[in-house]
């Protein structure tokens, strides 16, 4: 997973919608937010894990409260006032854009009213067009990164050492099973337990008392699956009405833009990006076709020894000679003479002799077929070999597109930007109302997905409607294929038991190597990490040559919780490398850190600081002017792609001001309110 921007609408006390924050990756992959204590940074990290998961830190007061006070106050009594987060994200070649949705309003008695929240996805594929996912959107966020692992990646830093308090190392051995696969191992184990004892009871028949109940569910199911797809239809009309519209605007543009060199590296960069969409969609296709043509070729590695072992031996016994046919020896016989002059007289020692030979000839077509079909399976040989290197090829192909489609997209962006700032006006409100169009299609497709979604769910609660009236109320032999499926299931649990406890022991062992490498790079002092069994983190001294329990200071469990996430993600970005069916499915992780450098003194702050950007593939930190100073600022200064600052307006009118000063520039971190509202601002840093 790796975070491309975040987007917020009076969330807390961000009133109105903010600007995008573009997240910095690759090798200057820090982004940097700064603001004082009260200006977002706990409301921004909150805003990561409510969108994708619906959750929130602890240290998020009244996490019901999430709606701008001043946007529902300002709104009419009964009007409603949106509040949503919304990210972007890339995983595996795929864009991701995810929001969640919430309402309230003042009813007549002055009590705000709050609605529940909505979720929403939409996926971009190689051709640039957004589509709803097939599947469910949480189910597609758990796959990329559970939600019960987000803790370790989206955490407060000065209370990051409570998740290894006595109460919580339960939970800390069950989240990192979560990682490592073993929980789905665990979840098997216990299904299949419950299964045995589910097979060994007695079964009962299938009534079929709820049929008409079943029948009336359809029917009212059926009919609100033909609203939405009338709403659907409806939606996708407009689509194409805005698309006609964003075409029109885009060649008026072109036309009154009188910077001839600016226009036509618009119209050639638009021709190559519709070019390379074209491009990886036929290579897209033409991998699938042949795959799927060909693909079976690589499966016939053990078969074919085995198919000329088989024609050996068949030919060693006898029984498919080669040389001699059944036709010749008939022949031989006819004639009454062999090949050497001897007569051949029936019932003579030579004639029978000949005659055995009847017995070992092979027959012509047979032998012939033989002869093709060892021919045929030796050329099968060199097209596996031609197969691979037809795949390699084209999705190297593949993949040169993609990067020259990432390029281009790059470079139409600045020159939209260009546009956006040009001195004719009449271009710049054509560029205005592109962007409002391109905004009015993305939404209208995330409500397109929603309604996808909801009939993937309908039409499922149909099928399932359909089977049940379907069911046979009998099933032969149900007894002995039960007693069967109970000792089957017995046996996969034994075995899976015995994978667990190895998957579980080396991964284990890894991670403690890991945390115990980070620790000593960061710490000054003798300690060493280790991990019992049940994954609860220890620090050991063994100075004396006796290993002995250290009872670990408020820095030393601060810099110990850091080195157990940086383990974690290490370990489980290597282990994802090598073992693909097993925790998240991907190798590139965030970590989103709110003040993560406590109270730690400076020598711990400039080593903290010094680690964390190669903790992570990307980092997003969210730090006060106190901990930004000196130490913090020049070991982290190599590695920032973005930087932020959070503006606090206060309503006070006797507030006092601050500024941070940024390479020598003065940003303002705290500044009066010009109306007597308090609201917060992001501003962007232009890094050099």
């Amino acid at each position: 997973m790796k975070l491309l921007s975040i987007k917020l609408c009076n969330f807390r006390q961000f009133y109105g919608q903010t600007p995008e924050i573009s997240l910095a990756c690759g090798k200057e992959n820090t982004t940097i937010i700064h603001g004082n204590n009260g200006s977002g940074k706990t409301t921004l990290l909150n805003a990561f894990t409510w969108v994708l998961y619906e959750e929130f830190t602890a240290a998020f007061t009244s996490p019901e409260l999430l709606i701008n006070k001043r946007a529902i106050m300002q709104a009419d009594i009964g009007t409603s006032v949106e509040c949503w987060v919304e990210i972007y994200f890339e995983h595996e070649h795929k864009h991701y854009q995810v929001k969640r949705k919430c309402y309230a309003c003042l009813d007549k008695n002055g009590t705000i009213q709050y609605s529940e929240n909505k979720f929403y996805m939409l996926v971009a594929e190689e051709d640039g067009r957004w589509y709803p996912p097939s599947q469910q959107p949480d189910d597609i966020i758990n796959r990329i990164l559970p939600k019960s692992l987000h803790q370790y990646f989206f955490f407060d830093g000065e209370h990051i050492d409570h998740i290894f308090r006595s109460n919580d190392k339960s939970r800390i051995a069950e989240d990192t099973k979560e990682l490592l696969g073993v929980k789905v191992l665990d979840r098997s184990i216990e299904h299949l337990k419950k299964a045995e004892k589910t097979l060994e009871e007695e079964l009962k028949i299938i009534g079929d008392v709820n049929i008409k109940k079943k029948i009336k569910d359809k029917i009212k199911l059926e009919q609100e699956q033909e609203k939405l797809q009338n709403k659907k239809k409806n939606i996708i009309e407009t689509i194409n009405s805005q698309e006609l519209q964003q075409k029109e605007i885009s060649e008026n543009l072109i036309t009154l833009s009188s910077n001839e060199q600016l226009k036509n590296l618009k119209i050639k960069l638009e021709k190559q990006e519709s070019n390379l969409r074209k491009e990886i969609r036929e290579l897209k296709r033409q991998i699938k076709q042949f795959i799927s043509n060909q693909g079976y070729l690589i499966f016939l590695g053990n078969v074919i020894p085995k198919f000329n072992t088989i024609i050996t031996n068949l030919r060693q016994r006898g029984e498919l000679p080669s040389g001699i046919k059944q036709q010749f020896v008939q022949q031989l016989l006819n004639r009454k003479s062999c090949i050497c002059g001897q007569e051949l007289i029936e019932g003579n020692h030579y004639y029978e002799q000949v005659k055995q030979w009847m017995d070992k000839a092979g027959i012509a077509a047979i032998e012939e077929s033989a002869i093709r079909l060892e021919s045929q399976v030796n050329e099968m040989e060199e097209k596996v070999i031609t197969f691979w290197e037809n795949v390699d090829e084209k999705q190297a192909k593949l993949e040169q597109s993609r990067l020259e489609l990432s390029r281009v997209e790059v470079e139409l962006d600045d020159i939209n930007q260009k546009f956006r700032n040009y001195p004719d006006a009449d271009i710049r409100n054509l560029q205005e109302n592109l962007d409002k169009i391109n905004q009015i299609i993305r939404e209208l497709q995330l409500e397109q997905g929603g309604i996808q979604q909801q009939l993937t769910t309908l039409q499922k609660q149909i099928e399932t409607l359909d089977k049940d009236i379907a069911k046979q109320k009998l099933k032969e032999e149900k007894q002995i294929l039960a007693k069967r499926r109970s000792e089957a299931a017995k046996e996969s649990r034994e075995r899976l038991i015995e994978v667990r406890i190895r998957l579980e022991k080396q991964f284990r062992l890894s991670l403690e190597k890991r945390v115990q490498a980070i620790f000593c790079d960061i710490s000054f002092t003798p300690y060493i990490p280790r991990l019992t069994q049940n994954y609860e983190l220890n620090l050991i001294e063994n100075t004396s040559g006796i290993a002995v329990p250290v009872a670990a200071s408020t820095g030393e469990n601060q810099i110990l919780s850091l080195s157990f996430i940086g383990g974690i993600i290490d370990s489980v970005r290597n282990w994802s490398h090598k073992n693909t069916l097993m925790g998240p499915d991907s190798s590139t992780f965030p970590v989103v850190m709110d003040s993560p450098f406590g109270s730690l003194d400076e020598i711990y702050r400039r080593q903290v600081a010094k680690s964390i950007p190669k903790l992570a593939n990307q980092l997003i930190i969210l730090v006060t002017k106190t901990q930004w100073r000196g130490e913090v600022q020049a070991e982290t200064n190599n590695y920032i792609g973005k930087e932020y600052v959070l503006v606090y307006y206060s309503p006070k009118p006797d507030c006092q001001q601050d500024n941070i000063f940024l390479n020598g520039v003065n940003y303002p971190l705290v500044k009066q309110s010009p109306n007597r509202h308090l609201h917060n601002l992001i501003k962007s840093r232009n890094i050099v």
